[in-house]
């Protein structure tokens, strides 16, 4: 019987074409591998001697499909960006081997059998037959394949993946169900699957069907293993552990992601670092989470001074100069370059700065990214050089020249000079001071005060109510000088002062006077001049924002003053005073300048022997307005409180409504020769009124109307707010 070659052929091709079209992807794979086509050996047997015949290939039908080897994509999933396609390098081409064939004379039923893929015709035992020369038939090349040929996808599943992951898989693949989509694009999505860096591994499986081709996507979730931190430096590691603790040995959730994120976030601000954020987490295939931080790191500091104007640059385009040091500034500031960026940091700075009293504004302006940041600190400056020359004539002085110079930024490191000097034709007077004041850039060197004084004055003490002897008011002189230093201890600004004064009561002549017109004592000694040698000791803690004209803070000040029984007078006392102010915003109306509402209280008293001239004089300008200076009383003891509402005008003009009162507590009777009672001071008073506030060039001037309890009235004048 024989079977003829294209049978044969029939058979192996309806064997070959049960085959799953697949494309997949693994991170892992870098080879291809096709299966090699099996040999089919087909022996033929004849009764009789047969001829040789060429066999023929059988008649195909070409369809075009996708290709049959597995694509295979290269990825890193911890390096999403470099995604890597590898095509395939060439299709084989099928090549059906040569059978021989093989002819037996006796005859002999048929039977065909094989495996799938290699049919087989087998004849049972017979004689041995005769071998036939074998006829190679042609080679069958299946069609190209194209990789674009678009067709519809009836089904898209997705395998592998929770309901959430799942989701983030269908918005990154272009295919879905009911669209079109093509070997190229299954590719693509592979590829996009991977590049959200949640998937160790993805492939995609798809099968033809009538309507066009279903679809599988197979994915491996990452599992989180452990956490890693870049770029932190203010964030630890056991802060940002805790937010992750439902991620740790889980499959990856980018849902719990995003929630850590805000909590690591929420800790930031919380601790005042305003600037710093998580930019980014990225998992890789081994489950490691790094965490990416920026936290604002300052990279440098700048100064950049201002004119009247407002402007960093002249007229002629040059930047504004200021006269302050930058590298003094530097000094000042607590945030260095290199420091992590804290919101509450640069408050205390600004504050810091305006303590100077060098600046009249002081903003601060960022340059940079949450990465890196710098600070340009934006700075007008007061004017801190004022000199004054003036005359005057009086009925007591007679003709008076003076002449006025202060400095506040001596070198630009904002020390201090001033000089006041007075010529009249009866006296010369004279008050310098130097300052050089405590850097907290400088621990170890203290700051210091050095001032010397002769001071003439009339008396707030002794008015005329009881003259001198020769009917003259008293003047009161003193001459000496002081040292200070300064240094802050536990949050405190701490001063030791040694001080000397030699006081002496004289007439307008320059007489000294022991008594007054009543034959009360006018100093210590009895003689008209006591020598008063002290040392104080006194302790600020000061918050306001600005020193010279606060809107908000406090300020306490407490003192002590211990004199040393040395000299004319052998005076021995002690003063401890205490002062405290505190100032709140409010917002009464509208208004672009602050409005304040502050309040003071004092209070002291003096131990031991207390001369007339250093008892508490109650009332007057810095007092109880109202009241001339010292017409309240005079005590050993005093307690003091003032209220304001202080409200801007216009632009550089502001208004104030104050109350005050004073009481000596009934103690003026104990200072020496009653300066108090012979006077019929009351010891105790209240004022209250209205008054203006000009920020000049000088600096602030006020001018208070004020009436007092007894129905009188006196309008006050002075330098820089009441308190």
């Amino acid at each position: 019987m024989r079977v003829s070659s294209a049978a044969i052929f029939t058979l192996a091709t309806l064997a070959a074409s049960n085959a799953t079209q697949q494309a997949m992807a693994a991170p892992g794979q870098d080879s291809l591998q096709t299966e090699k086509a099996s040999k089919l050996v087909v022996p033929v047997i004849e009764d009789s001697p047969a001829r040789v015949e060429a066999v023929s290939a059988p008649e195909t039908v070409v369809a075009q499909q996708f290709s049959q080897n597995p694509v295979v994509v290269q990825t890193g999933v911890n390096k999403n960006s470099a995604v890597m396609l590898t095509p395939e390098q060439g299709e084989k081409k099928n090549v059906l081997p040569t059978p021989p064939v093989i002819v037996r004379t006796p005859a002999a039923p048929v039977s065909l059998q094989g495996t799938q893929g290699n049919p087989q015709a087998t004849i049972p035992n017979t004689p041995a037959p005769k071998v036939m020369p074998v006829v190679t038939p042609p080679a069958v090349t299946p069609p190209a394949i194209d990789n674009n040929l678009v067709v519809t996808a009836t089904d898209v599943q997705i395998l592998g993946a929770s309901q959430e992951l799942q989701q983030i898989v269908r918005q990154v693949i272009k295919t879905q169900k009911g669209g079109d989509t093509s070997q190229s694009q299954l590719q693509k999505d592979v590829a996009a699957i991977l590049n959200t860096g949640l998937f160790t591994s993805a492939n995609v499986n798809s099968r033809t069907t009538p309507a066009g081709l279903n679809v599988v996507y197979q994915v491996q979730p990452i599992v989180v293993r452990s956490l890693q931190l870049s770029g932190a430096k203010a964030l630890t590691y056991q802060v940002a552990l805790t937010p992750f603790k439902s991620q740790i040995g889980a499959v990856i959730s980018p849902a719990a992601l995003q929630q850590a994120v805000q909590q690591i976030n929420k800790w930031y601000a919380d601790n005042g670092y305003n600037l710093a954020r998580v930019m980014s987490i990225k998992p890789n295939r081994e489950g490691i989470l790094t965490v990416n931080v920026a936290e604002g790191l300052v990279g440098d500091i700048k100064f950049r001074f201002l004119n009247d104007d407002g402007q960093s640059v002249d007229s002629k385009g040059n930047p504004v100069s200021g006269r302050t040091k930058p590298d003094f500034i530097r000094q000042q500031l607590k945030l260095k370059p290199g420091q992590i960026f804290q919101e509450n940091t640069v408050r205390q700075d600004v504050q810091q700065l305006y303590r100077t009293g060098l600046f009249e504004t002081v903003n601060v302006a960022l340059e940079g990214d949450a990465n890196k940041v710098d600070l340009v600190y934006e700075l007008k400056e007061n004017g801190a050089r004022a000199v004054n020359v003036g005359g005057s004539y009086n009925a007591d002085q007679g003709v008076l020249g003076t002449l006025t110079y202060q400095d506040q930024n001596v070198g630009g490191k904002n020390n201090t000079l001033g000089l006041n000097v007075g010529v009249g034709l009866r006296d010369f007077q004279f008050d310098t001071k130097y300052t050089s004041p405590y850097r907290e850039t400088s621990p170890d060197t203290l700051g210091y005060t050095i001032n010397a004084f002769r001071r003439r004055e009339l008396s707030t003490t002794f008015d005329d109510e009881v003259p001198l002897p020769n009917g003259d008011r008293a003047r009161e002189g003193r001459i000496g000088g002081s040292v200070s230093l300064q240094r802050p201890i536990d949050g405190w600004d701490t001063s030791l002062g040694f001080n000397y004064n030699r006081i002496s009561i004289r007439d307008r002549q320059g007489n000294l006077t022991p008594t007054d017109a009543k034959g009360n004592p006018l100093t210590a000694s009895g003689t008209g001049i006591d020598d008063l040698t002290t040392v104080s000791f006194t302790a600020t803690k000061d918050q306001r924002n600005n020193p010279i004209n606060p809107t908000q803070g406090s300020v306490l000040k407490l003192s002590t003053e211990q004199s040393i029984p040395v000299g004319q007078g052998n005076i021995s006392m002690n003063r401890v005073t205490a002062n405290y102010s505190q100032y709140v915003p409010l917002q009464i109306f509208s208004s672009k300048q602050p409005q304040v509402f502050a309040v003071n209280l004092q209070a002291g008293t003096v131990l031991g022997n207390l001369p007339p001239y250093e008892s508490f004089n109650l009332g007057g300008s810095n007092s109880v307005r109202g009241y001339n200076t010292g017409d309240v009383g005079n005590g050993r003891s005093y307690v003091l409180a003032s209220a304001e509402y202080r409200f801007p005008l216009v632009s550089a003009v502001g208004g104030v409504l104050f109350a005050d009162f004073a009481s000596d507590l009934g103690s003026g009777n104990s200072v020496i020769g009653d300066p108090a009672g012979v006077r019929g001071k009351p010891g105790t008073g209240f004022g209250y009124g209205a008054g203006v506030r000009f920020d000049s060039p000088l600096g602030l001037i006020r001018a208070d109307y004020g009436i007092n309890d007894q129905g009188e009235s006196r309008v006050h004048f002075g330098i820089g707010q009441r308190f």
